[in-house]
């Protein structure tokens, strides 16, 4: 009977670093209304009218208001449907 060979296992850092969302953001512009932007948060994300209109008022007083987050792909989307509403938005990780 002959013993089981020995395996060399590799020194592996097993700590992951779990992965950051990314969020769409809103930038206040001077074309659109106030109304329009809010309309278009309760369209495109089903926003009930206080949570879109609380996010239009960062946008408006803060200049930007993170919309949405999820992942990369995810946020490109929401990014390339704003666009096609007017809006100004961007993508970061957060």
């Amino acid at each position: 009977m002959t013993a089981p060979a020995q395996l060399d296992r590799p020194d592996v850092d097993d700590a992951t670093t779990p992965d950051r969302p990314w969020v769409t953001i809103v930038w206040n512009d001077p074309i659109n209304l106030m109304s329009y932007v809010t309309h278009v948060l309760m369209e495109l994300f089903g926003y009930p009218r206080e949570k879109a209109e609380a996010m239009m008022q960062d946008v408006h007083n803060k200049g930007r208001a993170a919309v949405s987050n999820g992942t990369r792909e995810q946020m490109e989307i929401d990014v390339a449907r704003l666009h096609a509403k007017g809006l100004w938005a961007t993508l970061q990780q957060d």
